[in-house]
C-alpha cells in the first residue's frame, strides 16, 4: 500500500456544498486533529465506519466551518485504505483552507486520478473498472452512462476472465505434454477440443473488436461531414443543428477555410458534426489547404452531407460528383438540397422534385430538400441522421468496447488465436501453439492491467480529474 496521506477537494467549484476526499494509512488520524465533533466527550477516530459525524474544523481558536465527516476504515473504502470525506459549504475560501490544515497536519495534494489509481493498486477494481471511471464522469448521453456503469460493475472483466481461464486450462495441458516429451504417446490436450476452444474464443474476441466501431461512435460521437460548394449553406446548417452561432456565416465565398468541429446529442445519440470549407477551385493558398482538410475529413466519416445549393443543383452535382461519390463509398451519403424554398418561389420546384434529382444516386443515398436559414425541416434531417447511425440500444448488460488500448490490445489476441488456431490445423508442435496461446493470454490481461507497467499506469491515470 501507498504510504502517502492524499487530499483534494472532489467537488467541482461553484456550488453550494464542497467536498475534500482524504486516503492513506493516516487519513482519520489527520482529519481528527482538524475537527471536532459537537457531541462532546467524542472522538473520530471512535466513530463506526461508513457513519458520518457532524461537527466544526478549527484552525487553532477559529470556526472555519460547520462540517459533516464520513469514515471509511480499510479496506471498506473507495481505495481500499482509511479515508474520510469532508462535506463543507461550497465557499473556495474554506475548502482551500481546510486543504492547507490537513496539509499542515501531514497530508500531501493528490495528482490527477490518485484516488482511482489506489482502488486499482489495492485490487478494489481492474484496470479496465478504472478506466471506466473516468468514462462515467465524462458520459454525456445515455448511452456513454450506459456502457461506462457496465464497465465499471466488471461485465467486460468477467468476459476477459473466462476466456483467460480457458487458455490458461489448455496451455497448462500443452506444457505438461512437452514436460512428458520423451513419452510421445502421452496427450494430456484433446487437440479436437482445443480446436473448439479456440473457435469459441476467436468469435468472442472478434465480437469484442469489433464493437469498438460502435463504441467509439457512442462515446466519441458519430463523425458527420458537411461538405459541398461554397455558400452551400453548411455552415448556417452547422449553427442550426448546435443551435449556437459555431461558423461565421457570409455571402462571400471561401468564408470557411478551415475545419470547424463540435458535438451535440440527437435523440440520445452523440454526434460530432465537422463542418469543412467549400470545394471549388482557386488559386488561394490558404483556401487551398482548408480544401485539402475537407477531403481528409471526409475520409474519417461516418456519414456525409452533401448540401447542395437547391438553385442550381444540377450544375453543383455534375461539377463535384466525380470528386465526392468515391470519396464517400462505404460511408453513409445524404444529399441535403438546401435554400430548397428559394429553389420553389424562383424556379416553381416542389420539394420531391429534388429526389427525382437523387435518383441518378445509388439506392443507399437519400436525400432531403431543406432551408437551413428559415429552420425548415431540420427536424427530418435529425431523423435522417439518427437512422444513419444506426446505432443499437445500449443496456448496461451490454459488453462494448469503447476504449482504444483495450481495441489495441484485442487486435493483438485475435491474432494471436488465429495463430494457434493455424498452428492446430498445420499440427504444428505443442511448444509453438503454447507460447502462442501465452501470448493471447498475455494481451487479455494486459487490459484488466495485470501486466501494465508504470509508463502505462501514469498514462492512464493523469487524464482523469483530480479529486478522482
Amino acid at each position: 500500500m501507498t504510504q502517502d496521506t492524499i487530499c483534494a477537494i472532489a467537488t467541482a467549484q461553484g456550488g453550494a456544498i464542497g467536498c475534500i476526499r482524504v486516503s492513506g494509512p493516516e487519513a482519520i488520524a489527520i482529519t481528527s486533529r482538524i475537527f471536532t465533533p459537537a457531541a462532546t466527550g467524542r472522538k473520530l477516530e471512535d466513530a463506526q465506519p461508513r457513519t458520518l459525524t457532524f461537527g466544526r474544523i478549527y484552525e487553532g481558536e477559529e470556526v472555519i466551518d460547520e462540517v459533516l465527516v464520513s469514515l471509511f476504515r480499510v479496506p471498506h473504502s473507495y481505495t481500499g485504505e482509511d479515508s474520510t470525506e469532508i462535506t463543507c459549504h461550497g465557499s473556495i475560501y474554506v475548502l482551500q483552507k481546510v486543504l492547507q490544515l490537513l496539509i499542515k497536519n501531514g497530508c500531501r495534494m493528490a495528482g490527477p486520478g490518485e484516488y482511482t489509481q489506489r482502488a486499482f493498486l489495492n485490487g478494489k477494481m481492474d484496470l479496465s473498472q478504472a478506466e471506466a471511471v473516468a468514462d462515467l464522469i465524462a458520459s454525456t448521453s445515455a448511452a456513454t452512462h450506459r456502457l461506462a456503469m457496465s464497465q465499471m460493475r466488471g461485465g467486460f472483466s468477467q468476459e476477459l476472465a473466462s476466456l483467460r481461464d480457458q487458455l490458461l486450462h489448455f496451455t497448462s495441458l500443452i506444457e505438461l505434454e512437452l514436460d512428458f516429451s520423451d513419452h510421445e504417446e502421452l496427450e494430456f490436450a484433446d487437440r479436437t477440443e482445443l480446436c473448439q476452444l479456440a473457435d469459441d474464443i476467436e468469435k468472442v474476441i472478434s465480437r469484442l473488436t469489433n464493437s469498438f466501431n460502435v463504441g467509439n461512435a457512442i462515446k466519441n460521437g458519430v463523425p458527420v461531414a458537411i461538405i459541398g460548394e461554397t455558400n452551400a449553406g453548411k455552415s448556417t446548417l452547422l449553427n442550426v443543428l448546435l443551435n449556437e452561432e459555431k461558423a461565421i456565416v457570409s455571402d462571400i465565398h471561401g468564408t470557411t477555410r478551415d475545419v470547424i468541429e463540435d458535438t451535440v446529442n440527437i435523440g440520445g445519440i452523440t454526434f460530432r458534426f465537422i463542418d469543412t470549407a467549400g470545394i471549388r477551385q482557386t488559386s488561394d493558398t490558404i483556401e487551398s489547404l482548408g480544401i485539402e482538410h475537407t477531403f481528409q475529413k471526409l475520409n474519417q466519416a461516418a456519414i456525409v452531407l452533401w448540401m447542395i445549393d437547391a438553385t442550381d443543383a444540377d450544375a453543383q452535382i455534375s461539377q463535384l460528383s466525380a470528386q465526392i461519390l468515391p470519396a464517400t463509398e462505404g460511408k453513409q451519403l445524404i444529399l441535403v438540397f438546401n435554400k430548397a424554398d428559394l429553389a420553389t418561389d424562383a424556379q416553381g420546384i416542389s420539394p420531391a422534385g429534388f429526389s427525382d434529382t437523387a435518383k441518378g444516386f445509388p439506392s443507399t443515398v437519400k436525400s432531403i430538400a431543406i432551408s437551413a436559414k428559415k429552420r425548415e425541416h431540420i427536424d427530418e434531417l435529425q431523423q435522417m441522421l439518427i437512422s444513419a447511425a444506426n446505432l443499437p440500444t445500449v443496456t448496461q448488460s451490454d459488453v462494448i468496447v469503447t476504449n482504444i488500448r483495450h481495441y489495441e490490445a484485442l487486435t493483438h489476441a485475435l491474432e494471436a488465436i488465429h495463430r494457434v488456431r493455424q498452428g492446430l490445423s498445420d499440427n504444428l508442435s505443442g511448444d509453438f501453439i503454447a507460447q502462442d496461446i501465452r501470448e493471447c493470454i498475455f494481451h487479455l490481461s494486459d487490459i484488466a492491467g495485470e501486466v501494465t507497467n508504470d509508463m502505462v499506469l501514469q498514462n492512464i491515470f493523469r487524464h482523469f480529474c483530480i479529486g478522482k
